[in-house]
């Protein structure tokens, strides 16, 4: 073990935690960093939790199984998503409806309509049903990992993502 940088007193680095944290960064920080986006609507708040993930993973390498550690760090990522979420919905509650921010017209150029459409529809999804769908058509995860990530068994993310993919569509079809 080394400590790398830390003050007296701090818990130890174990030598691999720096390459192998390093590692999962490089290959699988855009997709988290997409997760999040696709969570929370917002690219800065989406790599700042990221960030976070990844700082945590690092203070708590090494995990008792270092293949879990891409599951642990979707994990991570959507409970600060839905922190972050959960304290937007308090702020919108006491903030003024003028005060508010829109959308900018440079966003919504930047996007295509299509996207914009889907991410609206997203958007209206409750929390949970969002995860999964998230999960299962943007990540491509199987039911089992997606229910792991989100500590719900396998049948309820099935049922969850059909039912959210049928809401989903249904909304896409009136917006039309």
């Amino acid at each position: 073990m080394v400590s790398i940088g830390r003050p007296a007193g701090a818990v130890p680095v174990p030598d691999d935690a720096p390459a192998a944290v390093s590692r999962l960064y490089r290959q699988h920080w855009l997709g988290l960093v997409r997760l999040a986006v696709l969570v929370v609507d917002d690219r800065q708040s989406a790599e700042d939790l990221v960030q976070e993930a990844f700082a945590e993973l690092y203070r708590r390498w090494p995990l008792d199984d270092a293949d879990k550690a891409l599951g642990y760090l979707r994990t991570t990522v959507l409970n600060r998503s839905r922190s972050v979420l959960r304290r937007r919905r308090v702020a919108r509650l006491y903030t003024p409806p003028a005060l508010r921010p829109e959308i900018s017209a440079e966003s919504e150029v930047v996007l295509s309509e299509d996207r914009l459409e889907v991410q609206q529809a997203l958007r209206k999804l409750p929390t949970r049903t969002r995860e999964v769908l998230v999960l299962r058509y943007y990540l491509d995860l199987p039911h089992a990992e997606i229910a792991q990530i989100l500590g719900i068994s396998e049948s309820t993310a099935r049922s969850t993502a059909s039912r959210g993919l049928g809401i989903l569509t249904e909304q896409l079809k009136e917006s039309r």
